[in-house]
């Protein structure tokens, strides 16, 4: 989250009051990210989250507001955007578009344990499944097209031995992409960001530890493979920060507490390794982009691109298959 717009308290409190949700009592911007305008707004009614859309379009959007609406609806605990009395839910606010949406209950754990990479594990596939009936579709924006396109902008910034990475990895997830095995993978809506900061927990309220009470910020969402996003989650949530190394047991209880929800198909096995560096790869250029290629804005903190370059060192030097045998309906191995 960023302030790239900066919003009147009168033009917020305008904005709420066509939603139908109390009246605006406090407006704070927030810090963090580096894609949207993000504040904070307290009405009489409750808590929400005022985002400005920087990048993307009046026609993206629907998309991912519509989505956040389908899962919500399917219980999957999502911000759920807010319609104003003709039933739209992208609104425009300073120029741009605008939607407001109900702010989750917990906190992040930035530090996460066995418990909390299996609770993710199971509300992942849930979501998974919640959105297979989801009838609008747009591509992942930030999936291989983009790398291709993003690559030789970046690689100008970029060491010999960087560019010789980055070149041979892009061709190396070509290659895959176009693999029967790849091409049969289960696909539907993503997260495509699932990171720790971006899910929620709460306390349960017997003392049994943690439960995961919210998943938000879907603005990278889109249709690609579940993989890719399981991908992405082990490579933040499952890993030693400073080097990059994956905390298997960790890995382990993510992907098992998945397939007990949706079983994991041989395809999907086979090709962890692969979606693992892919999923290191896109966070590696598009932290490469977000610090070479800056936007102004306030409270703006661009996020480090060598760490996932360690991580793909790392996803490249040490392959890992889960533990677990694959589904009974799964697909057959394919050269």
């Amino acid at each position: 989250m960023a302030v790239y717009t900066e919003v009147p308290f009168d033009a917020a409190a305008e904005l709420v009051l066509r939603l139908n949700i109390g009246r605006l009592t406090a407006l704070e911007g927030c810090s963090g990210g580096i894609e949207n305008t993000n504040y904070f707004a307290e009405t009489t009614q409750g808590r929400y989250v005022l985002t400005l859309f920087e990048r993307l379009t009046a026609e993206q959007l629907p998309f991912y507001l519509r989505l956040m609406k389908h899962l919500a609806q399917r219980g999957i605990p999502v911000p759920d955007p807010c319609a104003d009395a003709q039933g739209e839910i992208l609104h425009t606010l300073q120029g741009k578009p605008a939607a407001v949406v109900d702010r989750l209950n917990g906190s992040s754990r930035l530090a996460p344990d066995i418990e909390h990479c299996r609770e993710l594990g199971g509300m992942l596939a849930r979501m998974h499944l919640a959105g297979l009936d989801f009838e609008l579709h747009q591509p992942n924006l930030r999936g291989l097209a983009w790398w291709t396109e993003t690559v030789p902008v970046v690689r100008p910034f970029l060491t010999e031995t960087q560019r010789a990475l980055i070149d041979a990895e892009l061709a190396f997830q070509q290659h895959v992409a176009l693999s029967p095995a790849c091409l049969r993978l289960p696909r539907g809506p993503v997260h495509a960001d699932l990171f720790r900061d971006n899910v929620m927990f709460d306390e349960r309220p017997d003392g049994g530890g943690d439960r995961l009470s919210g998943l938000f910020d879907f603005y990278f969402a889109g249709v690609d493979t579940f993989l890719f996003d399981i991908a992405v989650c082990i490579n933040d949530w499952c890993i030693d920060l400073v080097t990059g190394r994956l905390d298997e047991d960790r890995a382990a209880a993510l992907v098992e507490a998945y397939h007990a929800v949706r079983p994991v198909s041989g395809d999907e096995l086979r090709l962890f390794p692969a979606m693992l560096r892919g999923a290191a790869l896109r966070f590696w250029i598009s932290r490469l982009w977000d610090l070479h290629l800056p936007r102004d804005a306030a409270m703006l903190t661009a996020h480090d691109p060598t760490h996932f370059e360690r991580v793909l060192r790392q996803r490249i030097d040490t392959p890992w298959h889960p533990p677990l045998a694959p589904s009974r309906d799964a697909t057959p191995d394919a050269a």
